[in-house]
Order: C-alpha cells, then sequence, then structure tokens
C-alpha cells in the first residue's frame, strides 16, 4: 500500500482538491471509493433508497454517500453525473447496463467524460489518459468533483483490482505538482 499524504495540507499546498463521487455498487465504484479514501481524498455520491448494492447494501465504510429518494438505480446514476464536474469512465470490454447508462447520461446532459476500456489498455496507458484529461480540466477550475462509474463485480468480476490500479494512479497524479507550474 502506498504511503498517504498528509491530509488535508497535502491537498491546500497544491492548490488543488479532488472529491471523487460514484453510486457504491461492488467493481469500479467502490475502487474509486477505496482509492480516493486511501489517499485522503473527500467522497461522495448518491446511492439508491436502502443503500442498495447488488451485494446487499452499501458498506458504512462510505457514510459520505447519500440516498436518493428512489431505490432504481438509474436514478442514482442520473443524480450523480448531475451532481459532478465529470464523470471518468471505466469499463470492461463494451458498456452495458449501468455503465451504458451512466455514458448516455453523460453525454445526454453534455458533461465531460473520459471514457477508458480496461481491457484494451495496461493500468499505466489508462492512468496516463486519466492523467491528462484531469489536468485538461482544470485549465478552467481549480477543483473537481469527479464521478467515477463503471461494471459492478457480477458483471466483470476483475473490475475492482483493474479500476483501482488505474485510478490510483490518476489521484496520484492529480495531487503531484502540475505541469508547468499552474
Amino acid at each position: 500500500m502506498r504511503a498517504k499524504p498528509e491530509a488535508p495540507g497535502y491537498r491546500e499546498r497544491m492548490g488543488r482538491r479532488l472529491e471523487v463521487w460514484s453510486g457504491g455498487q461492488t467493481g469500479v465504484d467502490r475502487a474509486a471509493l477505496d482509492a480516493a479514501l486511501d489517499l485522503g481524498l473527500p467522497i461522495g455520491g448518491w446511492v439508491p433508497r436502502g443503500r442498495l448494492a447488488e451485494d446487499g447494501q452499501v458498506p458504512a465504510r462510505y457514510s459520505q454517500l447519500r440516498e436518493a429518494e428512489s431505490p432504481e438505480y438509474a436514478t442514482r446514476t442520473r443524480l450523480n453525473v448531475e451532481a459532478t464536474d465529470a464523470t471518468l469512465l471505466l469499463r470492461m470490454g463494451q458498456a452495458t447496463g449501468g455503465t451504458l447508462e451512466t455514458m448516455e447520461t453523460a453525454r445526454g446532459l453534455g458533461r465531460p467524460m473520459l471514457d477508458i476500456d480496461l481491457e484494451a489498455n495496461d493500468p499505466a496507458a489508462a492512468a496516463r489518459s486519466g492523467i491528462q484529461w484531469l489536468e485538461a480540466l482544470l485549465t478552467t477550475r481549480p477543483s473537481l468533483r469527479l464521478n467515477v462509474a463503471g461494471p459492478r463485480a457480477s458483471q466483470a468480476p476483475e473490475a475492482y483490482a483493474r479500476a483501482r490500479a488505474v485510478l490510483e494512479r490518476v489521484f496520484v497524479g492529480f495531487l503531484a505538482e502540475p505541469r508547468g507550474g499552474r
């Protein structure tokens, strides 16, 4: 495990803030939340009423996630896209189910989105793409609320591990001193 940056001074010293949001589902959603928490980044997001997830309930570890009025996953997806500045979509092959729903919602709302196929990209290349994209988004803002989405564990059992490897690199890269001395 990587050493945790000194929070919150690390973020304040760099003058940049990243808040990681997801819907708390198994797979990519939880990889994003776990990577963020382990690096001292704030998390947030909407979950279905009853904190529903495919393995029962979204764990208490993610207490910052708020319950939507509806138990429908599509409602949670829309709320997360609407409440964030951009969406990072980490998929495994073709987008289906909630991953496809997130993609269509972000496009429909005109939100910035980066779509990375974790089957077609190695973690280092995927992370470089993510960091470059976040840097481009930061040309107009000092902070970013990022929605991270992708397949649940039952759809792609290896999604958590692959996404976590990429996201740790992206988040550490984001927190590092920006290129060009912003």
